[in-house]
């Protein structure tokens, strides 16, 4: 597992430099050939089925890694994944589409609500009912995932599966004010995206939408390449926004152990426990 991935506190003069690093934080050896095998989303675009045993519904959690928005490998979440399946969920890493395929937004958000989609239909396909749909990401996943997630209705992506409405994310380590990590967001876009840009894809400055939906957002206090405050500041933005929002700051982990099963999968286990209600009805 890579733990500290960049030994400063990004400002704006380093967090370019960073973005390659961020890269590599979560991408890592996981397991191969999952059970069911991978497959195929969409054309080129894989996804890796984690499924609990002995269940005939469970919470669908699709799993969406970081990279800086430059890529979007997901073997390092791959572990997280698995424990989550011991623990009776539905767990589906995926990769997207990112900076390194000459795409910008909304090609990842759609990209992130086609998986889910996908989680949906796979699970009910293994005799699995959604409990409910979740989205869960790392690093400028969560980003991605808190946005998909708020904005939802921005969107309109052509899936091989029925478009789901996603009702709870998990943001482990994200940056979601992009004003604030603005060198490293940038790929996201492209040259010459104004203001209005910017703002649409700002889940802070989205975050009284869709206030039914419960956010988990979890931050190392070691974290030097996005810093808690991220995750504080988000956490409070939804709360004012009107959604139920938690966010622990859990103790000497950093950027790249935030998202391992030991740091990780007790906590999302739990708070999924806590959830009530069935998932969204298919939009």
């Amino acid at each position: 597992m890579l733990t500290g991935c960049a030994p400063a506190t990004p400002t704006a003069a380093v967090v370019g430099a960073l973005a390659l690093l961020l890269g590599a934080c979560t991408a890592g050896s996981g397991a191969e050939g999952a059970d069911p095998a991978s497959h195929e989303y969409r054309p080129g675009l894989s996804a890796h089925p984690h499924v609990p045993a002995d269940v005939t519904s469970a919470p669908v959690v699709v799993m969406v890694p970081g990279g800086s928005w430059r890529s979007a490998e997901p073997a390092g979440l791959e572990p997280l994944a698995e424990a989550f399946a011991d623990r009776g969920v539905f767990a589906m890493p995926v990769v997207i589409r990112a900076a390194q395929d000459d795409v910008v937004h909304p090609t990842p958000v759609e990209d992130v609500l086609c998986a889910l989609a996908d989680g949906a239909a796979t699970a009910r396909d293994e005799g699995i009912e959604p409990e409910r749909l979740v989205l869960l990401g790392h690093s400028s996943g969560a980003h991605l995932s808190a946005l998909a997630a708020l904005a939802v209705d921005d969107y309109a992506p052509r899936c091989e599966d029925p478009l789901v409405v996603p009702d709870a994310v998990v943001g482990l380590a994200g940056p979601y004010d992009i004003r604030r990590f603005a060198d490293a967001a940038s790929v996201l876009f492209e040259d010459g995206a104004d203001r209005d840009q910017w703002d649409a894809a700002n889940p802070v400055l989205r975050a009284g939408e869709r206030p039914e939906v419960p956010f988990l957002l979890l931050h190392g206090d070691l974290d030097d390449v996005v810093p808690p405050s991220f995750s504080t500041q988000f956490g409070a933005a939804l709360r004012a926004g009107g959604h139920a929002a938690t966010v622990q700051v859990l103790p000497r982990e950093d950027h790249g152990s935030i998202y391992s099963a030991e740091a990780a999968a007790e906590p999302v286990a739990q708070w999924l426990d806590g959830l009530d209600g069935p998932a969204s009805d298919e939009g």
